[in-house]
């Protein structure tokens, strides 16, 4: 058995798998006999250690992808379940509903600007202890928010326990960076899109717990105990993927000869069998801290991430996650249980949270296609004799770019006109489906193009999707009052949202250029002398 796991291990780190001189247009031609997924070479080329996370069991890999993709959901409905609680919290601490909105609204924004500080902190010293560190302030933030008795003090609890969550956002993409080869992302961020995506329904479980006869205070009572079952579960599972590896030297050299290989081949036993190292024990990776990286500028980490916002793919995905989530996530659950409560409706408080229904049904039709940008980029490799373009995965998102926007439409006349209740639904259900595309597949994209500097890319992502969704929520009652749900929801939120989706067209057709473009300017050239693409991160 340990034979077969080192032999494995040595056709793995023989890929000749390599991106060009272009970033995102990845060589991943293979040679007879490699190990690979859909017929494509192994990118990154992983180090003959077992040790390096791209060579962990699989078991080990969904696990990881498991427990962060849960403290994904759990952050973001704790974030959005209070949603519906707006009114009450209007009447028991004396504020207006606009005011009482903050309570989702500023938490939304420490949300993203948590990833700020913890993003350059888990660069410098590891994933594992910043993992553990921000689940531990997530779970101290939900206890104060339980125990708070004025509008001040829940606000900082609510504020303090999202800006703990907030690495939940970056956490995932970049264990996925680490753990996880080329042809395997799509499909795994997915995975995790769909546990951030759920979390939208945090607000339909916020609404039932009122039926118990409980006040508010219950909500954060049940995120309390999970989030201490997944600090427990990460302490034990949640290993440091932090890793520097050496790219193998075949990497990107001309196909060797048959009798090259076979000599190769002996050599590489022969290293394999004296020098391989062992595998960490279990306990030596349940220590609280990791190796300090001596070479990550934690401050410069943060300045650099701001020159992310110039380049078009990483703006793309901030506009598409802040739209959306400004939509999905504060719109439709700030105007819906105020809708839905008052006349011609009338429904109870309780069931005001049902919206969640719509979003969770239109993520569930979305799922089946996880695995298609990955599929559809291997389709156009293959053609392309084994060069991959970043931009080959988007075409599944077509349909999206217009399904999404069309939602929109029916939401907010049915807002307009009071239409029936299942009409809000089907709006709601249009957008989410079109949502999950764009969340998965854009963010995909990105990290596909812009390999070398994640990490830095994921900080800027978070601080803009944020901050448009912050912008986006802030007003929207008020914008509301005055001028009505079609023209706010129907006519300028669709427009914005329609402009944002038709720039889908723009990168398939032009995106190769543009990545040309951004690699020859001073952005490119500032990138490359900072690029970490031999770490994992």
């Amino acid at each position: 058995m340990a034979g077969d796991a080192q032999s494995n291990i040595r056709r793995l780190a023989h890929s000749r798998a390599h991106e060009e001189d272009i970033p995102g247009t990845v060589n991943l031609q293979t040679q007879e006999g490699e190990a690979g997924g859909y017929g494509q070479a192994l990118f990154p080329v992983p180090a003959e250690d077992p040790n390096d996370p791209l060579q962990w069991p699989a078991w080990k890999k969904h696990v990881i992808l498991i427990i962060v993709s849960a403290f994904s959901f759990f952050g973001n409905t704790a974030l959005l379940g209070p949603s519906v609680y707006i009114g009450l919290y209007s009447e028991e601490f004396n504020v207006t509903p606009a005011a009482a909105s903050g309570l989702v609204s500023y938490p939304n924004l420490a949300f993203g600007f948590g990833s700020l500080f913890l993003v350059p902190m888990y660069l410098k010293i590891g994933r594992r202890p910043v993992t553990l560190l921000s689940m531990t302030f997530y779970l101290c933030g939900l206890i104060g928010a339980s125990q708070a008795t004025s509008f001040e003090g829940l606000m900082i609890a609510r504020v303090f326990h999202s800006f703990g969550a907030g690495v939940c956002e970056s956490l995932p993409v970049q264990l996925v960076n680490d753990i996880f080869f080329l042809h395997e992302r799509g499909k795994r961020i997915g995975y995790y899109t769909m546990a951030l995506c759920l979390g939208s329904t945090g607000p339909l479980y916020a609404g039932y717990m009122l039926a118990g006869g409980y006040t508010w205070r219950l909500f954060f009572y049940v995120e309390i105990a999970f989030a201490g079952a997944l600090l427990i579960a990460a302490f034990f599972f949640v290993e440091e993927s932090m890793y520097k590896r050496v790219p193998p030297k075949s990497v990107g050299t001309p196909l060797a000869t048959s009798d090259e290989k076979s000599q190769e081949q002996v050599s590489s036993e022969s290293v394999t069998s004296t020098e391989l190292p062992e595998r960490k024990s279990f306990v030596s990776t349940l220590k609280l801290w990791s190796d300090i990286d001596h070479e990550a500028e934690f401050f410069m980490t943060m300045a650099r991430s701001f020159t992310y916002f110039c380049v078009p793919a990483v703006l793309w995905v901030i506009t598409s996650f802040g739209i959306y989530i400004g939509l999905g996530a504060l719109a439709f659950n700030f105007t819906f249980p105020l809708k839905i409560t008052a006349p011609p409706y009338n429904w109870s408080p309780t069931n005001s949270g049902l919206i969640a229904v719509a979003s969770a049904v239109g993520y569930l039709l979305a799922f089946p296609f996880t695995s298609s940008s990955d599929r559809l980029a291997a389709y156009y490799t293959k053609k392309n004799n084994g060069i991959r373009e970043a931009e080959m995965r988007l075409g599944v998102m077509l349909p999206a770019m217009i399904i999404a926007p069309a939602g929109l439409i029916l939401y907010g006349m049915a807002a307009e006109k009071n239409l029936h209740w299942f009409a809000y639904f089907v709006g709601v259900a249009m957008d989410q489906w079109g949502s999950y595309f764009y969340f998965s597949f854009t963010l995909a994209y990105a990290v596909d193009s812009y390999y070398a500097n994640t990490s830095e890319m994921l900080i800027a992502m978070n601080l803009g999707k944020q901050a448009i969704s912050f912008g986006m929520g802030s007003y929207l009652l008020d914008w509301i009052t005055s001028n009505g749900f079609a023209v706010v929801v129907s006519g300028i939120f669709c427009a914005v949202l329609l402009a944002n989706n038709l720039m889908l067209i723009v990168f398939m057709v032009w995106g190769k250029k543009v990545r040309i473009w951004t690699t020859n300017s001073w952005m490119g050239r500032l990138h490359r002398r900072t690029a970490t693409r031999d770490m994992t991160h």
